[in-house]
């Protein structure tokens, strides 16, 4: 995928001279998993990237620079209070952050450090802001929130965009404030 190699012998040998880094830490299997967001670095190559979803939905590398590879964005999926009072929050790519105050609702978007899981920024679910839909038949698409609907116990949250189409809250993911933090990748 990204071109470093030609056979797999090569690219486990790359893997275990630890060669490659995904969110800064070095990869120990050829096989371990990328996720969405994620930021791959291959330091000796001066080659950042970061992983998102195509405007066909798959998952693809989109070239970065060394910059941006020091943040990356997270979903908040649940928030959990623990002992002492602190607020636990659990993002989308098994990441958990202790903070004091109850800021952040499930649903917004971090943008965290790599390195030491600082927070960077905010990005909330709300009217106006960009989203990139990463799940359902119109994965990889992105547009704007017009309106954000929450809805009682039974039914699930809905999110109306701009170009008059809906998808569930569980469907998107908030990619900036005004206009997108990240650059897409273009349909080909």
């Amino acid at each position: 995928m990204l071109g470093l190699c030609d056979t797999a012998r090569e690219a486990k040998r790359i893997v275990a001279n630890r060669d490659i880094l995904v969110d800064g830490k070095a990869l120990k299997d050829a096989k371990a998993p990328v996720g969405l967001m994620d930021v791959v670095s291959v330091p000796k190559a001066d080659a950042y990237y970061r992983m998102l979803l195509s405007p066909k939905g798959k998952l693809t590398l989109e070239a970065i620079s060394k910059e941006e590879a020091a943040w990356k964005l997270c979903r908040i999926e649940d928030k959990v209070l623990v002992k002492g009072g602190k607020m636990q929050l659990n993002l989308h790519d098994g990441r958990n952050i202790l903070i004091d105050e109850n800021a952040y609702r499930t649903g917004d978007v971090l943008k965290i450090e790599v390195a030491g899981q600082k927070i960077l920024g905010n990005y909330p679910l709300k009217e106006g802001a960009p989203i990139l839909i990463c799940s359902g038949k119109h994965a990889g698409t992105s547009a704007t929130i017009s309106e954000y609907v929450e809805s009682n116990i039974q039914y699930e949250n809905v999110v109306k965009f701009t170009d008059g189409s809906e998808t569930v809250k569980r469907n998107v993911f908030v990619i900036g404030a005004k206009a997108p933090a990240v650059k897409l990748p273009e349909a080909v």
